[in-house]
């Protein structure tokens, strides 16, 4: 693996750089990156930050020096190969739009100038590929939102957003995976569960992995989560490309 740059990110962390703009071929490196590291550690590293172009870690200095780390980086790094974009793991989100569940599709549609229906069309019609997580436990950001479905965030944030909360913010879509405050404009729910620490893997879906969001009724909907409180609801993942 070759084209990342090493910065000092303070006195216990540095940042491997690959690139300045989103793409999948950065993320791809990114995540081998982070797997190479955390298959095989190099003593010292305490934790492993995967970003939207960059793989912050983090070290402890009594254990090992910025300059050795780094030296130790560019090597061990070197020869990681290249990930194979073909075969993507998908994990199907089921997504009740507008209504109660997107008060704000009404205006992504204006903006857009655009039938509410066409906005949901839009934002179903393809997969997106989960650059990273952050801001909350299951928080995906996902890149590949059509352009046509680029909307502003809100002038006045929402002090509470519902869990699920399918929204957009800017070139952005994700799912907000708990309630909390956000200016993104909500346009449907899901009545899945991104975050659940109850679960045996507490986040449904990984960085590098791709989200496919599908359209179903306010009754599936009630449906979903009769099934998910009964424990009887099976999540939807597959492997395309293989």
């Amino acid at each position: 693996m070759a084209g990342f740059t090493i910065t000092i990110a303070g006195d216990s962390a540095l940042n491997l750089e690959f690139a300045h703009t989103i793409s999948p071929e950065t993320s791809a490196k990114i995540r081998l990156a982070a797997e190479n590291l955390t298959d095989d550690p190099i003593e010292g590293i305490t934790e492993l930050v995967p970003t939207f172009c960059s793989l912050m870690v983090y070290y402890n200095p009594l254990t090992i020096s910025f300059d050795e780390l780094a030296t130790r980086l560019r090597g061990k790094l070197r020869d990681v190969g290249e990930a194979d974009l073909s075969v993507r793991k998908i994990v199907q989100i089921p997504v009740c739009y507008g209504g109660d569940f997107g008060p704000d599709l009404p205006a992504v549609a204006a903006h857009a100038g655009l039938d509410e229906s066409e906005v949901m069309r839009l934002h179903s019609a393809h997969d997106y590929l989960i650059d990273m997580l952050g801001f909350l436990p299951g928080f995906a950001y996902l890149g590949g939102l059509d352009e046509r479905l680029h909307t502003p965030r809100l002038a006045v944030p929402r002090t509470r957003i519902e869990p699920g909360s399918v929204g957009i913010g800017g070139a952005q879509t994700g799912i907000y995976p708990l309630a909390s405050p956000g200016g993104w404009q909500i346009i449907g729910r899901t009545p899945l569960r991104p975050y659940d620490p109850d679960r045996e893997e507490p986040i449904l879906y990984a960085a590098g992995e791709y989200l496919r969001f599908t359209p179903i009724s306010a009754d599936e909907y009630a449906a979903i989560e009769a099934q998910l409180a009964a424990g009887t609801y099976e999540y939807t993942t597959f492997v395309e490309g293989e």
